[in-house]
């Protein structure tokens, strides 16, 4: 699929912002004061630039509020109603950390599971759609969150617990890779399902539906070559992953710090680049590029 930009900053940025908010609200670090402020100012900027990014994607953004009407059936609808809760909720808690140097426990576990379950009904937007079989699979919403919280760890100071959440989440990573490649030729759909034509024998594209682009050429059909494929992952993972935690395990300094946090956050924003564009949709079938 076409790796919008807009798409890239939200699922980048959201995921770090509310991977933060989880650690605030279990207080982690326990801040309080004006340190409590910069920690919170901090997550709540990569959480709203995230989802306002979000709605430059829309065909029409000054329709955006309808989307909360819709959460008995859609997971944006879910995502939209459960991030505004996240942030009133965490708003509260850290009001109570920042002014009055209180430490409002039940209402931080719940603003954390709040954030949690945003990050989650963001992976189930992708998770369900059954077009991409690449998307489809358990291993979508495992991989938001284990990256989610190992950049809310990370951002968090909480070094030991961010080494083995960034471990945990390359190994992830690493499996929806192997497990995403072969997705498509398992799910069965190819161009005798996806015209109903199967029963007449082997089915081919004759001519391609369009003679120039349109919207699903745009948006549902990008093409990656292979071997940028490879590059890139390995890009990702060095950056995401590999550097960060070395730079860890050194003696601790604010500088390796930031640099490990501005690697994670570089190797995330290409891995969602890759996200997109790896995304196979079927209706790609039709056009001959699957």
């Amino acid at each position: 699929m076409h790796p919008a930009p807009s798409v890239i900053i939200f699922t980048t940025l959201s995921g770090l912002g509310f991977g933060l908010l989880v650690f605030l609200g279990l207080g982690m670090p326990a801040v309080t004061g004006w340190t409590a402020f910069a920690f919170f100012t901090i997550a709540y900027l990569l959480a709203v630039v995230g989802l306002s990014a979000s709605t430059f994607h829309l065909g029409h953004p000054e329709r955006a509020l309808k989307a909360f009407t819709q959460w008995r059936s859609s997971w944006l609808s879910r995502e939209g109603v459960c991030s505004v809760a996240a942030l009133i909720v965490m708003a509260i808690y850290g009001a109570g950390l920042v002014f009055f140097d209180t430490v409002l426990a039940p209402i931080g576990w719940l603003g954390a599971a709040l954030s949690l379950g945003t990050v989650y009904t963001t992976s189930m937007i992708y998770t369900q759609m059954k077009t991409v079989p690449r998307w489809n699979m358990p291993w979508t919403p495992a991989k938001f969150l284990t990256l989610s919280l190992a950049g809310g760890a990370l951002m968090a100071g909480q070094v030991a617990v961010a080494i083995v959440l960034l471990t945990l989440a390359g190994g992830i990573t690493l499996a929806t890779w192997a497990i995403g490649d072969t997705a498509f030729a398992r799910s069965g759909t190819d161009m005798e399902t996806a015209t109903g034509l199967g029963r007449i024998g082997r089915v081919r594209a004759f001519e391609p539906p369009h003679t120039g682009t349109n919207y699903l050429t745009r948006e549902f059909i990008y093409v990656v070559g292979r071997k940028h494929v490879q590059k890139l992952r390995v890009i990702a993972t060095l950056l995401a992953f590999v550097l960060p935690v070395l730079l860890l395990l050194l003696p601790f300094s604010h500088a390796l710090a930031v640099l490990a946090i501005l690697s994670h956050v570089a190797g995330v924003a290409v891995m969602r680049w890759l996200f997109f564009a790896e995304a196979e949709h079927v209706v790609g079938l039709y056009y001959g590029k699957r």
